[in-house]
């Protein structure tokens, strides 16, 4: 293979090759010799035995792993598109390839591999495609209706808005983009940062891909080739967020035992076969004992929670007769056997949006709002992605499988956006993809950005990071009305209310007045989830663990503060007495001069963790808040560490893509120790960016054949 590798000061890989083929192996290749334990982790995760090497925590997501079905349906998508489009597989099979020829010089890198025992695995040509799935099947949030469940049952379905929030398993983003008319170069430019839980390595790789036929440079997800969610041609970038669309359902099954295996019931009142096996699950330190599990999968999809009852027992009759009733979990891609992936290569082939609107076109999974603009002046703002046609309580919460009117009927038209005074501002907020989703996020990070956006006449590349470290809370307001309306109170309760009064509600990480407030919030969040009203929802059924973070009441009634301190009326609560009682609280407990960067830490996620607490880095303290545009997101009442954040940060500027930025929260290598590690960490912490250096003679080549 032959291909021509450089790397700038960040050790970024920027890959020259003659053919799209051999540039995926390449890519493919650089990616295995940079992130080998990242890609292994990965490859496991998708088969569902990590914890044949990470032990009995990683059991929960292996059970859901097999439940789903996850590698079967790789396969799936991967037979699928070999037969609608075998450019296309082959060029993800080129990709394969690479990594399989780059795994055992990066293991030999990795230290993981030694401290696990682990040889690297062989990658299959349906890998890539596991790889997509298992990242993103959870991002739609399909739990979020079990919760909804459990709220209608203890509190009545009035009450589901009331917890209408962001949730805590949800991945969100930012994203703008500035028109010609509004920027100093006439051109326009795209912005923005997805927020993802912080991984280390990172979750998104930042790459430059080049050959005849484009160059193309943006970030790649590690494990799947080209560069699918943010990127810049040379005439055309792009950008997404999540549209938080609603495309996965939940269907309460009716299952029974057989001698012949497992029925399930379906709409028209027959019971058939749901094919069942079991599967074992390797642990390491379980004494060669594995783990086995059940996977049955009906018309609807496969069963992700709960198993028929012993033979010759009844099933319930109805889903408020027993809470534990089975769920089948029905998704897109398992019906269609379509990731998507057949928009890749059109969209590294992209020189217009025309071209990035039709790739999107082939666009699956996960659903997400796309922003585009040309040199040519052409702009693009859609929602992307296959969302079902299907009752409208589908969306809400589980449904009954054995009744009519919850079947799949065909697929939504995917809407567009417009653009306003030269402006297009995504974050998540009910936009062009309202008519698809339920829930959203609140509205403070959009508006924001466009107040930050029509503050100046003319707008500049460089001037980007002023809106991605904008730390302003507008989600304070509520809790601060709340404590203005306070009387009575003691000198040092009222002394600390008046300073947060006066406080400029910027979440700073040097900021003792946001410690004070956050110290605030997360008291009263204590408090309102031990009122009996919500108290009930403290210890919902015994769900797989993998599903727990949506069901937590504390990340709840944190998220949903603003609407819970602002609705008519909440069941009676004394809502300024639990104020005051939080305020006196928080003044009697807070440490002097204790700021937010003290408590509010960076707290990202390793597959494999240190062995002693001593051996992890001492990670930084953050400004931002959830609903900050920059979104740094603790667990209010739980802790002040931020498991998410910015997974990386971009600017595309279209009159010259030299001066567009970007980055990470570490590095570009996922091995510990290597001086590219960790060396965007400060910048990231500032709002820095990195240069995207496009001058082959400005990079450093790298010997490619001396593994």
């Amino acid at each position: 293979m032959t291909f021509d590798l450089y790397r700038d000061a960040h050790g970024i890989p920027h890959l020259r090759a003659g053919d799209v083929l051999a540039l995926a192996r390449a890519q493919g290749r650089v990616t295995a010799r940079d992130r080998a334990w990242q890609l292994e982790a990965e490859r496991h995760r998708v088969r569902g035995t990590t914890a044949a090497f990470l032990g009995r925590e990683a059991l929960p997501w292996d059970r859901f792993a097999r439940r789903a079905r996850l590698e079967d349906t790789a396969r799936r998508c991967h037979a699928a598109l070999e037969e609608r489009d075998p450019e296309t597989a082959a060029w993800v099979r080129a990709y394969v390839e690479g990594v399989n020829e780059g795994l055992a010089a990066g293991a030999r890198r990795a230290p993981e591999f030694a401290r696990t025992g682990l040889a690297p695995g062989r990658w299959e040509p349906w890998t890539p495609f596991g790889v997509w799935l298992g990242t993103h099947i959870l991002f739609a949030g399909f739990p979020a209706k079990l919760w909804r469940e459990e709220v209608v049952r203890h509190l009545g379905p009035e009450a589901v808005g009331l917890f209408a929030a962001d949730g805590p398993g949800t991945a969100g983003s930012n994203g703008w983009l500035v028109t010609g008319a509004r920027t100093a170069t006439g051109q326009a430019v795209i912005a923005g940062d997805p927020h993802r839980f912080i991984e280390e390595p990172g979750v998104y790789q930042q790459i430059r891909l080049a050959c005849p036929e484009f160059d193309v440079l943006g970030l790649a997800v590690p494990g799947v080739p080209g560069i699918a969610h943010f990127a810049h041609t040379g005439t055309v970038a792009w950008a997404i967020t999540n549209a938080m669309a609603d495309y996965q359902d939940l269907y309460r099954e009716r299952l029974r035992r057989t001698p012949d295996g497992v029925e399930a019931l379906d709409p028209d009142g027959t019971w058939r076969p749901a094919p069942a096996h079991t599967e074992s699950i390797e642990v390491a330190g379980a004494e060669g004992r594995p783990e086995e599990v059940e996977v049955i999968e009906t018309a609807r999809g496969p069963v992700v929670i709960g198993s028929p009852p012993p033979h010759g027992t009844t099933p319930a009759a109805g889903p408020e007769a027993d809470p534990r009733t089975p769920l089948a979990l029905r998704h897109p891609p398992r019906v269609t056997g379509d990731l998507g992936f057949g928009a890749l290569l059109p969209l590294l082939r992209a020189r217009r949006v025309a071209d990035v609107d039709r790739a999107f076109d082939r666009w699956a999974e996960p659903v997400n709002v796309v922003l585009a603009a040309d040199t040519e002046g052409g702009t693009l703002h859609r929602v992307a992605g296959r969302v079902p046609v299907r009752a409208a309580a589908n969306r809400v919460r589980p449904v009954p499988a054995w009744e009519p009117g919850h079947e799949w009927t065909g697929w939504h038209e995917t809407p567009y956006g417009d653009l306003d005074d030269g402006l297009a501002v995504m974050a998540n907020q009910r936009g062009p993809a309202a008519p698809l989703g339920t829930e959203f996020a609140p509205p403070h990070r959009a508006d924001r950005i466009r107040a930050l956006l029509g503050g100046r006449p003319r707008w500049r590349a460089a001037d980007m990071p002023e809106v991605h470290t904008d730390t302003h809370l507008a989600s304070a307001a509520p809790l601060l009305d709340h404590l203005a309306a306070l009387d009575g109170l003691a000198p040092a309760p009222a002394a600390l209310r008046e300073r947060l009064l006066r406080w400029d509600r910027r979440m700073a990480a040097d900021s003792a007045d946001a410690a004070a407030y956050a110290a605030v919030r997360g008291a009263l969040v204590r408090r309102l989830a031990a009122e009996p009203a919500f108290a009930v929802l403290a210890d919902p059924p015994a769900y797989p663990e993998v599903f727990q973070p949506w069901l937590a009441l504390l990340p709840r009634v944190g998220l949903a503060l603003e609407h819970l301190l602002t609705a008519p009326d909440l069941y009676g609560i004394d809502r300024p007495a639990l104020v005051r009682a939080a305020l006196e609280e928080t003044a009697a407990t807070l440490g002097e001069g204790v700021t937010w960067g003290d408590t509010h830490r960076l707290a990202p996620w390793r597959a494999l963790p240190p062995e002693a607490p001593g051996e992890a880095p001492q990670e930084p303290g953050l400004s931002g808040d959830h609903d900050c545009v920059l979104s740094t997101s603790s667990v209010p009442g739980l802790t002040d560490l931020a498991s998410r954040a910015s997974a990386a940060r971009y600017v595309w500027d279209l009159a010259r893509r030299e001066d567009s930025r970007w980055v990470v929260p570490f590095g570009a290598c996922g091995v510990p120790g290597d001086p590219h590690h960790r060396d965007q960490l400060p910048l990231w912490l500032t709002g820095g960016l990195a240069p995207v250096v496009t001058d082959w003679t400005l990079l450093t080549e790298e010997d490619v054949d001396h593994e």
